[in-house]
């Protein structure tokens, strides 16, 4: 069997068989002793936030020693710790900090530099680094996760990202049939392409019906007043137009820094989808926003999108046959239609969660997304070029 060369083995690029882009180690619950101090601060983030003086706290912390970190595992964890504890630092009293101290900023940054991204909360240690499983045993799924990390706690803010973690567990299959997908498309396998297609389709109505069940613990006043406000960035944001100072980071000269926010485009299942199916974008202002939005993915989830964009699309290649294949054109169409279906719902999702509510605060605009975007004209964007990729009848 012929392989492609910009595909190697799922493993390269950090994904797991039966987890997708999830860890594939269940995330690490706690660092050694020695950062004891940093854990409790993290620990007690709920507590720290209603004090109102959740700087004074972080900045009384001992120094975080990055070399005692050892093996990815515990980098990871460091990374969740520190994003929480900055995000709170910024976004946890009145008005916002336009600096970070050094007792933060400096590991902040070190940590981020080992892990290939940011010093900013990011969607992987928002979502993919952040949970635990209630029974060990048990599936990485909706009754059996709970989170590590919180900032403000409660039912609304659990739910909102386990969702996410769900939703990238049901995406593993479509992973794996992604690459078999193109597989089948180099030795001109029409019935193995079925085969895939159709796997990926499963995938795809499980993570839509996962989507779909957002609103059964996630209020949407809760979700805007109490969960959205710590996850901004400082890029695009009004309520921080000169950006962010990490005080004694080397690199950055003392010269503000701007890294969006947390948000679901950081997740890498619809890229790849988008890459593999032939879903592509024009060239405008929100196509690059979306290339950029691969600076905060894990450096290997990145290099997936870009080896699954080097091999061949299934529109391509559809395209280019004769109509000797109607069920393989239906699949095509049902794959393209549920990507349309889920993009649909998470523009209803920003309609009703951020968009209709009542814009009382410059650190919570309705107007602008958590990436520092004009995100309701760019999810439209989005939905409407990815119908527009169905095949003909």
């Amino acid at each position: 069997m012929a392989a492609i060369p910009s595909l190697a083995p799922l493993e390269t690029f950090d994904i797991h068989p039966t987890r997708g882009f999830l860890p594939a180690f269940d995330p690490l619950p706690r660092l050694p002793s020695a950062f004891d101090a940093w854990e409790e601060a993290a620990h007690d983030l709920p507590k720290l936030l209603v004090s109102d003086r959740i700087r004074a706290f972080i900045e009384r912390l001992p120094a975080f020693d990055v070399t005692q970190l050892n093996g990815e595992r515990e980098i990871r964890r460091a990374m969740l710790l520190l994003s929480y504890l900055g995000h709170a630092y910024v976004w946890g009293e009145a008005e916002p900090a336009e600096r970070l101290p050094a007792v933060l900023a400096v590991p902040w940054h070190a940590v981020a530099q080992k892990l290939g991204r940011p010093p900013v909360l990011s969607y992987a240690s928002y979502a993919l680094d952040n949970w635990r499983r209630l029974e060990p045993d048990g599936p990485i799924a909706l009754g059996n996760i709970a989170l590590l990390q919180n900032f403000l706690g409660g039912i609304d803010e659990e739910w909102f990202i386990l969702i996410h973690v769900d939703i990238e567990a049901k995406a593993a299959p479509a992973l794996i049939a992604l690459r078999q997908a193109q597989q089948a498309i180099a030795e001109d396998r029409p019935e193995a392409l079925e085969r895939h297609l159709a796997m990926v389709s499963q995938a795809l109505g499980a993570m839509y019906g996962t989507l779909a069940r957002m609103p059964q613990h996630c209020d949407p006043y809760i979700y805007y007043h109490r969960v959205r406000p710590y996850i901004h960035g400082w890029k695009n944001n009004p309520a921080l137009p000169n950006g962010m100072v990490y005080e004694g980071v080397q690199a950055y000269h003392g010269e503000p820094q701007f890294f969006r926010g947390e948000t679901g485009a950081q997740s890498s299942i619809i890229p790849a989808l988008d890459a593999v199916l032939g879903v592509t974008h024009r060239d405008d202002p929100l196509k690059a926003y979306l290339m950029e939005m691969r600076d905060y993915m894990p450096e290997r989830h990145r290099a997936f999108i870009a080896a699954c964009e080097q091999g061949p699309s299934v529109h391509a290649y559809l395209a280019a046959r004769p109509q000797g294949h109607s069920t393989l054109h239906d699949l095509y169409n049902e794959c393209v239609t549920w990507i349309e279906r889920f993009r649909s719902l998470h523009l209803e999702y920003a309609a009703r969660y951020i968009y209709k509510q009542g814009h009382k605060e410059a650190n919570n605009p309705t107007h602008v997304g958590t990436g520092g975007t004009p995100f309701m004209t760019y999810l439209k964007k989005h939905r409407d070029e990815t119908a527009e990729h169905r095949l003909a009848d």
